[in-house]
């Protein structure tokens, strides 16, 4: 197998095996890469690399806060389900700012955002895995 192959065989297999939590934590991962990902894109000379970069990888970062929006339980979840609605649509709000007007500022905003939610999640998970059942 080649390495493109095994990494592939290898994130299907975490994927399967990952609890509802792990699998977010996936999601915020994979947001935050593509929102550096999308950063780094207007370091690119050619505007056409640049603005296809940048713009590429803010949609791929909107899609993942779509899915993290839509799972939410807005009866059940209470006010911490709305809030987090709320704090996701923003960052929509943002991107798509971003993207219009290709300005790395917004970026930033929704990086420090989503960064630190993902750092309360995986340390909410890590308390998780250590309380016994």
């Amino acid at each position: 197998m080649r390495p493109a192959q095994l990494a592939s065989s290898y994130k299907s297999v975490a994927v399967s095996s990952a609890t509802p939590g792990q699998l977010v934590l996936m999601l915020y991962d994979g947001a935050l890469r593509f929102l550096a990902t999308a950063a780094h894109g207007f370091a690119q000379e050619g505007v056409a690399l640049r603005n296809e970069q940048i713009h590429n990888n803010l949609v791929k970062t909107q899609k993942i806060l779509r899915e993290l929006q839509c799972s939410l339980d807005l009866q059940a979840g209470g006010e911490f389900a709305k809030t987090m609605f709320a704090l996701y649509e923003f960052m929509l709000d943002q991107l798509q700012a971003a993207n219009l007007a290709k300005d790395a500022a917004p970026i930033g905003v929704v990086e420090r955002l989503l960064g630190e939610i993902r750092g309360a999640w995986a340390q909410m998970l890590e308390q998780a895995a250590t309380v016994p059942a």
